[in-house]
């Protein structure tokens, strides 16, 4: 996947299950985790060691940019990576635009973290990342004191000016995102006095377990208006050792393809459960999966378990729309999942969706009806009438759209359709999973040509 994800030409791919999956495996490291692993460790004074990065495009896109900012950053042979600190308010100018790939969390976290450094950065990235909005995070930032020149829409390619006198604010998010929530509290870091933001609805609390573990100033609080974090800035970030927990996002692809495959059992061992990433269990939960947690334990502050899912039909269901923030990544395999289901399934309050990687409602639609699943799309979300656990049609060629997960997701429903699925370019997994092949294999599932 690795060597496929650097060449010009699409790579297709199909996986076939020729019968039962079964076996246990470990997905690589927590994105996010990894990412923010990388960003504190730059910003802190002395050396951090990381276990258990996640070495996927989006990663290595973010400890790039960081050393072309000043940080040293290196990776023994044996997978351990060191991070030797610039300090909060010591990173030094690029002197080249930094590319950012596919990954929009490198793209705005970093723009928090370069917003209150007086330094200049361009950063650019691939087709599909050039079309996500950046505005949402801009807006934040120029109210502490950046400055943006954007392409139209507020797109990639992007130069940031950061404030060399940065203002602190309270900031109610708009809508609910923790990249949006990590960019304003990123640039707190480094902004005399106290930053607050506001969040109606809880998302993923990574960077505030991982600000507090490298030594920053944080209060947290509910309140009528919402949860309110507040750090306090021109802080000392203290380096730490981390180890990173199997991402569940990824661990999600191989658990459904051992639900909707007939006979399978899959652990996945060292999976973070973190309460505001576990929503795609909760919901599986729900529609009657066979899920069961064994190890449960704490590893760098994150909740961790070994996950068993053993193969069976849902029951369709409305799914919670307060459950989006802790499962937007996973929905694209929640729509295959749901495609197998007995009865309906009701998906709302997705608008996020439209605007991550590849407008993913649509595509995923597109794709699942492609495929011989009975699917409404809706302006916010998705009803699908599952097959009651009968294969679907299949047969189709599906359009991945440069998006890591809808590949994925797409390959996995091939491996319950009577004709099979092929998905038009698998370069973008190595993005968040470049092990996915390896360990579908070492399951059951097979590649075809």
């Amino acid at each position: 996947m690795n060597a496929d994800s650097h060449t010009s030409q699409p790579v297709p791919l199909r996986l076939f299950a020729y019968g039962p999956l079964a076996g246990t495996i470990t997905v690589p490291g927590d994105k996010s985790i990894s990412h923010r692993s990388l960003m504190f460790g730059a910003l802190a004074v002395g050396e951090t060691i990381i276990d258990g990065l996640l070495e996927g495009e989006d990663v290595l896109a973010t400890a790039a940019a960081l050393r072309a900012c000043g940080a040293d950053i290196t990776r023994t042979a044996t997978g351990r990576w060191h991070v030797h600190g610039v300090g909060v308010g010591g990173l030094l100018q690029p002197r080249t635009a930094l590319d950012m790939g596919n990954s929009g969390t490198s793209t705005r976290l970093l723009m928090g973290l370069f917003a209150t450094h007086p330094i200049t950065v361009t950063l650019t990235g691939d087709a599909s990342l050039s079309r996500r909005p950046m505005a949402r995070v801009t807006e934040p930032l120029t109210q502490m004191g950046a400055t943006f020149t954007t392409a139209p829409g507020g797109c990639l390619p992007l130069t940031m000016v950061g404030a060399a006198l940065p203002l602190p604010i309270r900031y109610v998010l708009p809508v609910a995102s923790a990249q949006v929530k990590s960019a304003v509290l990123l640039a707190g870091l480094n902004t005399p006095g106290r930053t607050t933001v506001v969040e109606k609805i809880a998302t993923r609390d990574h960077s505030e377990r991982m600000l507090a573990g490298f030594g920053a100033q944080l209060h947290i609080e509910d309140t009528p208006a919402g949860r309110e974090i507040t750090i306090t800035g021109e802080a000392e970030l203290r380096p730490q050792q981390l180890t990173v927990p199997g991402d569940p996002s990824s661990a999600a692809f191989p658990l459904v393809a051992a639900l909707i495959v007939p006979g399978s059992s899959v652990t996945v061992t060292n999976v973070g459960i973190n309460p505001t990433r576990d929503g795609l269990l909760r919901v599986l939960a729900m529609m009657g999966a066979d899920i069961t947690q064994t190890n449960i334990r704490s590893v760098g502050g994150e909740t961790v378990a070994d996950v068993t899912i053993n193969a069976g039909v849902l029951t369709g269901i409305e799914v919670p729309p307060d459950v989006a923030p802790s499962m937007i990544d996973e929905f694209p395999i929640l729509f295959v999942a749901a495609a197998f289901a007995h009865g309906r399934t009701t998906l709302r309050g997705l608008e996020e969706l439209r605007v991550k990687e590849s407008d993913r409602l649509a595509t995923m639609a597109a794709g699942l009806i492609a495929c011989g699943a009975r699917v409404t799309e809706l302006p916010d979300g998705l009803i699908i009438d599952g097959s009651g656990g009968e294969p679907l049609a299949g047969g189709a060629t599906v359009a991945a759209k440069l998006d890591h997960r809808i590949a994925m997701s797409f390959a996995i429903l091939g491996l319950n359709c009577r004709d099979a699925v092929t998905v038009d370019d698998a370069r973008p997994i190595a993005t968040s999973f470049p092990d996915f092949l390896p360990l579908m294999a070492k399951l059951g599932a097979s590649k075809g040509q």
